[in-house]
């Protein structure tokens, strides 16, 4: 019998029960029950051990905790024990009716097993299998007494009496096992007619060529099977997940987190750009050439994120080779930055001033030049108007003469007038 679902784990696991090729019923049950998992081996008889098995697996897992718990588990192992007992005293099945078990709760990196009988437990770690479980029966006990190896106890004519199962004693005890293991570790639950068939190392190898849980499982029941299937083979194959699902939680909330911070960050890093150029363009401004006179551009030359950084204020009347050489060649080249427009502005009225007092002082040295020139060229004309025509006759000086001395007689006469009547 199967049962499987009781609720979901992080664990990934497969299994397959077989009649093999002798016994003519099944008297393996097994429960598949995350994070319960559980495999009995009936004995006792046509029907008998199928009621067997089929009670224990019942009975542990209604009683089995939730989590991996060893006392828990094992007492749940001992119920199970008691009801075997309780239902063959009822007459449910046959007396001395019984099974073997092997429990095992896994959750995370944490294992926990319950086992009595010769139902196994293997992990396969790194790539090495282990026994997790000691079988309670008599091959086992003489290989540990060093009275036979274990190539012998698989041929032993004694090798399927074991000295403890479930439904044969009310005191009988599970021995309990807790086990850390890691993820990428596989847990495998056997009955032993798997173990029997099967040497470990066969099963090792399968276990670690097959990634599919429950792939291996089929395979390492047919394998058995083909080798000759004396017994039951049940098997139960689990992956361990251990942490990986919460970190893969973790790891996908921290991206999504990094994500969110990245954005936001690339926001943070945009608006300080659009800051920056905002404020450059409305902060700075420069003079260069253009068109042979002094522009004015608000904003800083060139471009920023392949954007304009400048803007246009206007084209001054200042002609770029009425300034100062430095300053044009300035201008020219790589132009003159500046604080502002209204930087820009006052550095174009000094040029202006700068221009205008230099033609003022050029016209004044022209002025002024002109000005000590005018003295020669007006006594030249005196010279040339007082000078007697050297082809004027003579007598007109002497009538000039003439008339000078009648004048001058006259006033003479005149004046004794004026005189002789004053005194009168």
């Amino acid at each position: 019998m199967a049962r499987a679902g009781r609720k979901r784990s992080g664990a990934t696991f497969g299994s397959r029960t077989d009649v093999g090729c002798v016994r003519e019923h099944n008297e393996d049950s097994l429960a598949v029950a995350p994070p319960l998992y559980v495999v009995c081996d009936g004995m006792g008889g046509h029907a008998a051990g199928e009621v067997a098995s089929e009670i224990a697996v019942n009975v542990i897992t209604e009683r089995a905790p939730d989590h991996p718990d060893a006392a828990a588990l094992g007492q749940a192992v001992e119920e199970a024990n008691l009801a075997i007992i309780r239902a063959a005293n009822e007459g449910v099945g046959r007396a001395g009716m019984g099974c073997t078990c092997t429990a095992a709760l896994l959750e995370k990196e944490r294992l926990v097993l319950a086992q009595v009988g010769d139902s196994r437990a293997y992990l396969l770690h790194n790539g090495e299998m282990q026994q997790l479980t000691r079988d309670h029966s008599l091959v086992a006990d003489l290989i540990e007494a060093g009275q036979i190896t274990e190539a012998e106890a698989r041929v032993h004519p004694q090798r399927s009496v074991i000295t403890r199962a479930l439904g044969s004693d009310p005191r009988t005890q599970p021995d309990l096992f807790e086990i850390n293991v890691e993820t990428g570790d596989r847990l495998l639950l056997c009955s032993d007619g798997l173990s029997t068939m099967l040497e470990d190392d066969q099963i090792a190898k399968i276990l670690g060529s097959n990634p599919d849980p429950q792939r291996c499982a089929a395979q390492l029941v047919n394998e058995a099977v083909a080798r000759g299937g004396y017994d039951n083979v049940t098997v139960i194959v689990v992956d361990v997940t251990g942490l990986a699902v919460e970190r893969q939680r973790k790891m996908t909330r921290k991206s999504i987190a990094t994500a969110i911070m990245l954005v936001l960050l690339l926001a943070a890093i945009l608006a300080a750009c659009a800051y920056g150029f905002t404020y450059l363009s409305s902060n700075s401004a420069y003079l260069v050439e253009q068109d042979g006179k002094v522009a004015i551009y608000q904003g800083v030359p060139g471009d920023v994120f392949g954007l304009s950084a400048n803007e246009l204020v206007r084209v001054t009347d200042v002609a770029t080779d009425d300034l100062q050489p430095g300053t044009a060649n300035r201008l020219r080249d790589e132009g003159i930055k500046v604080g502002g427009v209204e930087a820009a502005e006052n550095l174009v009225a000094e040029y202006e001033n700068e221009i205008a007092e230099r033609k003022a002082a050029e016209a004044e040295a022209a002025a002024a030049a002109a000005e000590a020139n005018k003295p020669a060229d007006e006594g030249s004309d005196k010279n040339a108007t007082t000078q007697p025509d050297a082809g004027a006759p003579k007598d007109t000086g002497t009538a000039t003469k003439d008339s000078s001395a009648e004048g001058s007689a006259d006033a003479a006469g005149a004046g004794r007038s004026t005189a002789n009547d004053t005194t009168r």
